[in-house]
């Protein structure tokens, strides 16, 4: 029998996502059609629930575009939540300590350290691989396991902001946070930067010598080595812009989002990104529609469970069975290639 491939992840998953929400707000809603109708179009009538879709959209363009790059070298990156979190932390404390600076200055420094500290943060599963022939994808997870606990020690105690009740770091002043577009929502020009983050990935890999030479690795690493590429340029230099890109992403969540850096403002950014990364099909364009799609049901996911009284978190419920869904999707794949 002839196999039929799944179809496309970037149609079908997010379809399934939706079916899988409205089966449950028909379980769960004490007024289903209310609450299906709120689901599906109150997003888009509101300004704050529209312009918050569109801000987490393209923080997950971003994030996405780090996952995108470690999965086309043949890797997997999971710990875009730590790296997010470090470059959240490290950006938010520069950008007040230099605030006496003029601001383009201020940036550049927060910006340059944000990209080398979440680099190397990476470029350490790199150094795991080559030397102990440890697995990227555990290393990943387990660096940033690590490395959100002390972040979480230091801004409870010496970068604490002691002015409020708050877990968080002292914001960063006015003159450096962007400015919304779309009162009262959190929507900033990050919006306008995250799809050029896509576009530039996308040139990079489809129009460039070493951007080929690093899908080869991820289709056919064997071939790879044949041709004589090499192996600790394919490991350190795509995880360890996969580390930048995670870092910038909290670095802008920080200017345009929340102003400061309280503890856990990263979770779920990392999983949703790469839940993007996958629904894409790892390609960087096709990356801004499906950041937008899963961007809209959690954000319509979360509305209908506060208006509803849910007892539980649906996004995050919905987030894990869409992975499900993409895994199986690929384990299927591998059997029958």
């Amino acid at each position: 029998m002839k196999y039929k491939s799944f179809p496309y992840p970037t149609i079908t998953i997010p379809a399934i996502g939706i079916s899988l929400s409205l089966i449950i707000i028909l379980l769960q809603a004490q007024n289903p059609i209310a609450a299906i109708s709120d689901f599906i179009g109150s997003t888009f009538t509101s300004l704050y629930y529209f312009g918050t879709m569109l801000n987490m959209a393209s923080l997950y363009m971003i994030a996405g575009t780090g996952a995108v790059l470690a999965i086309k070298s043949g890797n997997l990156n999971l710990g875009g939540e730590g790296q997010i979190y470090t470059g959240g932390f490290i950006g938010c404390t520069l950008l007040t300590a230099t605030s006496f600076l003029p601001a383009p200055l201020s940036f550049f420094i927060a910006i340059a350290a944000v990209i080398l500290l979440c680099s190397l943060l990476t470029c350490f599963s790199s150094f795991l691989r080559l030397k102990k022939k440890a697995n990227i994808l555990l290393t990943s997870y387990l660096v940033s396991a690590a490395i959100i606990p002390c972040i979480d020690a230091l801004i409870a105690g010496p970068f604490r902001d002691t002015r409020g009740n708050l877990l968080a770091t002292v914001p960063i002043p006015e003159s450096l946070q962007f400015p919304l577009l779309l009162s009262p929502s959190p929507l900033s020009i990050t919006i306008f930067i995250a799809p050029l983050f896509c576009i530039a990935l996308w040139y990079f890999l489809c129009k460039t010598t070493a951007g080929k030479k690093c899908t080869i690795w991820g289709i056919a690493p064997e071939f790879a080595l044949y041709c004589g590429y090499s192996l600790p340029a394919s490991l350190y230099i795509p995880l360890a812009f996969s580390g930048a890109l995670h870092g910038l992403t909290g670095f802008f969540a920080i200017c345009g989002t929340y102003y400061t850096c309280h503890s856990g403002f990263y979770s779920g950014i990392g999983w949703s990104a790469l839940t993007c990364a996958l629904i894409a099909n790892k390609s960087p364009l096709h990356l801004i529609p499906a950041s937008i799609i899963i961007a809209w049901l959690v954000t319509s996911a979360d509305r209908t469970a506060l208006l509803q009284n849910f007892g539980f978190d649906i996004s995050s419920l919905l987030q894990g069975i869409i992975l499900f869904c993409i895994s199986c999707t690929y384990i299927s794949r591998r059997r029958h290639t």
